[in-house]
């Protein structure tokens, strides 16, 4: 597919997503906000009504037509996301709320069990909240230690300083693949060999790079791995962990309750094997059915034309940026084809807060972030309070790219107009 062909593939799918066609006050919708959540095609959402609707029962034990049909699709959409991620076997695959949950999974199971005083845990100034704050737990019970990769003058993961980092006290590396401020693709594959010379598991935050892109684990040979349903067109409710499968099987469970044992006694129980034993109670059926529509939906338009249709788009978004001088973006700019960057710009605008220029932008029916984006260390590592944040995805366009600038310049010139 040429990248023309990805453009009126587009303008094509924006037909599957009804919240698009709305108007905010009084304006066509331009959602721009796709870091933070991506919108739901009708074949998600159709999915999800349909096993409301005719096959809503609980999983597994059931021996009852509507329970078979609920255990076919609960587990068929694992089988979905295991070869979408290119998981050696599919009980690599655990059910999560969120990709926060899964971090705290490994966090907790791995973390607090294996991790001993003076070992040391290296993450990224980059990282979101989530990546960071339950290793902090760790720290804290275990006596382990935080170290962290900067970045380098461009903004990027500073490889080289990496290097300096890593040493036979290292134990686990987990780190962002995708920068949800700074938009940097970091070199996941590269981290991973680099931590494995010295013994140190790995685990990637895959957030941001699994809607956009290629991802593979079994090239990244990362030891877990990460993802959010909401942020590849799925509902809330339901993220994924990737464990290789003999890690998993050596973790203990993290939650205890039902669905997660082989046999309960009074005094003790025995647990389920993989991927069960980590997937306790009731799980989140319909989500779980949800992602594993989304998956089939990005799978059938294509992954790598999503991530080329994006690379075009980015290169416009910066392009159009760059010609307004108030502006200040963080994170490396695009490279002549944008393959080391993702669609989207974290920036500031001079004396114009992000918040306001949100509020000013949101008049004009566009959706943008604003505030420190779950990363409160990057933003004061990179000198900026806050940030306003525009992010693409798939069924963006370049006329949506050219409102959202039109209502930038507009909104820079009324603020400049007041404080002059």
């Amino acid at each position: 597919m040429t990248l023309a062909q990805a453009r009126t593939l587009a303008s094509l799918v924006r037909q599957d997503f009804p919240i698009l066609h709305q108007e905010i006050h009084g304006k066509p919708l331009v959602y721009l906000d796709n870091a933070a959540t991506s919108q739901k095609p009708k074949a998600v959402l159709d999915a999800v009504r349909s096993y409301y609707e005719y096959d809503n029962a609980n999983v597994h034990r059931g021996v009852h037509t509507l329970s078979s049909r609920a255990t076919e699709a609960y587990e068929g959409a694992r089988d979905k996301v295991a070869a979408f991620v290119n998981a050696n076997y599919r009980e690599e695959i655990i059910y999560t709320r969120n990709a926060s949950e899964a971090i705290n999974l490994v966090a907790y199971s791995w973390g607090m069990t294996t991790l001993q005083a003076g070992d040391e845990i290296i993450l990224t100034v980059m990282e979101h909240h989530s990546n960071l704050i339950p290793w902090q737990f760790v720290a804290q019970k275990t006596g382990a230690v935080l170290k962290f990769v900067e970045l380098t003058d461009t903004q990027e993961f500073d490889l080289e300083q990496y290097k300096s980092l890593l040493s036979d006290k290292t134990k686990l590396v987990s780190v962002v693949h995708v920068s949800n401020t700074l938009g940097c693709i970091n070199p996941a594959k590269e981290i991973t060999a680099l931590a494995h010379g010295v013994g140190a598991k790995v685990l990637i935050d895959a957030c941001q790079s699994l809607p956009h892109m290629p991802v593979d684990v079994q090239d990244m040979d990362c030891d877990w791995l990460v993802g959010s349903g909401h942020k590849m067109c799925a509902t809330t409710g339901i993220g994924f962990l990737y464990g290789k499968r003999d890690l998993l099987r050596a973790m203990p469970p993290f939650l205890g309750g039902g669905e997660m044992i082989a046999d309960v006694f009074l005094d003790h129980s025995t647990y389920a094997d993989l991927p069960h034993k980590f997937e306790a109670g009731t799980p989140a059926i319909g989500e779980a059915i949800a992602l594993g529509a989304a998956v089939d939906y990005l799978t059938n338009i294509g992954i790598d034309k999503i991530h080329a249709y994006e690379q075009e788009l980015t290169l416009y978004l910066f392009e159009q940026l760059n010609q307004l001088p108030e502006v200040t973006i963080y994170g490396p700019q695009p490279n002549e084809d944008a393959s080391n960057r993702a669609a989207l710009a974290s920036f500031t605008t001079g004396a114009v807060h992000p918040h306001d220029l949100s509020t000013i932008l949101d008049q004009a029916g566009i959706a943008i972030r604003a505030g420190h984006h779950c990363t409160q260390p990057l933003h004061r590592y990179i000198k900026a309070q806050s940030t306003a944040r525009a992010s693409l995805y798939f069924y963006n366009t370049k006329e949506e790219v050219d409102v959202f600038i039109k209502a930038l310049k507009e909104a820079i010139e009324f603020f400049g107009s007041i404080f002059g």
